[in-house]
């Protein structure tokens, strides 16, 4: 039998019972009664609110999804929509909208008909079918594509078609796995703005599945991080990419330079470190326990400076060597030898005038306390 875990400390901020939308509540998922594919998830959603689902292959992510669609049943806990438990409810009368990876359109009928289906299965008038899949199609910017069969559009324009099957019937609430996985860089992005824009006109709540940490910081008002069928962390996204609380948010959102060393004096709001190779830094301490206790050090490439003659503002400096120069237009992508890491990245801008950067040239680095942040080891 699946061991019941105890709950967690929910890591999210204070939804009321009024302004509730939707609710997880210690729910677990295991599929062959021994190991948990989810663990104890916890989340509460507000109505209008788009949530963002993110991490790896495997972290639970997509079956917290399902679950909240009806097509997968919760080992444990329980889900709430509107205040009411939802887990005996087939899909079909949860009420939600879903967009799949594959679309799911249905190859022989048009645009216009794949509209009206869900439409259709609800009973509603001929106008009323018209006038909704006609309000649809503009909403995604297929007015004149109604007539069309899937095959006949391009891979952003079969999204846009499964986005508004999805919204046609007015849903309180959508649900997305990984909709935008099969389009390319150009077409994801935009698609992500559209998704976007729509979410802010309609005010239905989203909660959306993705394994890419650009998509969910550019369409999330939160975003709870997924790992091991745990949320790691959840929180807006400006707070995910600044504040991680351990070294797996650190790492997968954004990049980062990771530095490993133990903690030889901690007071206050400051840490003391000693890197494996043997250099002092000064660190936030986060995630990490008191002297003697093992750390990795999470430091932003663009939080790293170049420091210029005179300048003794940081906390942190070293001598670093240049590895190798990137130009990717706006900015400068380096990578340095420092530290006992030579995979050391910074960023700098272009408009910084150090495209001289060269192969094999020492230089002067420098970081502030606050910005390198001692996590767990």
């Amino acid at each position: 039998m699946t061991q019941t875990l105890e709950a967690e400390p929910r890591t999210q901020d204070a939804v009321s019972d009024d302004t509730c939308f939707a609710r997880f509540t210690n729910v677990q998922k295991s599929y062959d009664g021994v190991e948990l594919v989810v663990k104890d998830f916890n989340l509460d959603i507000r109505k209008g609110e788009f949530v963002t689902l993110l991490g790896p292959s495997g972290s639970g992510k997509t079956t917290c999804l399902m679950m909240m669609a009806g097509f997968e049943t919760p080992t444990h806990g329980e889900i709430l929509l509107k205040g009411n438990p939802i887990s005996g409810l087939p899909p079909h009368k949860r009420g939600i909208g879903m967009v799949f990876q594959n679309y799911a359109l249905f190859p022989h009928m048009t645009v216009a008909e794949n509209l009206a289906f869900p439409l259709e299965v609800r009973h509603l008038s001929k106008e009323e079918i018209k006038q909704k899949v006609q309000r649809a199609l503009a909403m995604v910017r297929l007015e004149n594509f109604g007539d069309r069969r899937p095959a006949q559009l391009s891979g952003g324009q079969q999204q846009r078609v499964a986005l508004a099957r999805a919204l046609v019937f007015e849903p309180e609430l959508v649900l997305m796995d990984e909709p935008l996985g099969a389009l390319d860089k150009n077409l994801r992005e935009e698609m992500q703005y559209e998704i976007k824009r729509i979410h802010a006109s309609l005010g239905v709540t989203m909660i959306y599945v993705t394994h890419d940490q650009t998509e969910a910081l550019t369409m999330s008002d939160r975003i709870a991080v997924f790992n091991d069928g745990i949320v790691q962390q959840l929180a807006t996204p400006d707070a995910l990419y600044e504040e991680p609380e351990n070294a797996f948010v650190a790492y997968f959102i954004g990049e980062n330079n990771r530095l490993q060393g133990e903690v030889v004096e901690r007071v206050g709001d400051a840490c003391s470190v000693r890197l494996d190779s043997g250099e002092m830094v000064s660190a936030k301490p986060v995630a990490v326990g008191g002297v003697g206790s093992r750390t990795t050090l999470s430091l932003r490439p663009e939080r790293v400076s170049i420091v210029r003659n005179g300048e003794t503002s940081f906390d942190n400096r070293f001598t670093a060597k240049v590895q190798e120069v990137i130009y990717l237009g706006d900015h400068l992508r380096t990578r340095l030898a420092v530290c006992g890491n030579e995979e050391f990245i910074i960023k700098t801008p272009n408009a910084e005038g150090h495209s001289a950067l060269r192969p094999g040239q020492e230089i002067e680095i420098g970081w502030s306390r606050a910005d390198c942040r001692a996590l767990d080891a």
